[in-house]
């Protein structure tokens, strides 16, 4: 339990940016989920649009601190691959 003003205050803050981060974490996986419907249904111009959608939520997330840039990039990478293979 905090005790100290500032640990209090720290402890709010914690609090509140545990939640942003969620929320920002929970858009990007809509973005991916979307992306992912897209590429199962074979709509290749479907899935071009969500790639271009799904890319600035994923980098955005890496200027955030919620992804590590390698792994936006690996899965940004990953994700561009299945859309070029479709049809």
């Amino acid at each position: 339990m905090a005790n100290s003003a500032q640990s209090k205050k720290r402890a709010r803050q914690a609090v509140r940016r545990t939640d942003v981060n969620k929320a920002r974490r929970s858009r990007i996986r809509t973005f991916l989920r979307t992306l992912e419907e897209a590429i199962e249904s074979g709509d290749k111009a479907a899935a071009q649009e969500a790639l271009r959608a799904a890319q600035p939520e994923l980098m955005r997330g890496v200027t955030k601190g919620i992804l590590h840039k390698n792994t936006a990039s690996r899965k940004m990478s990953r994700l561009a691959a299945r859309v070029k293979s479709i049809g």
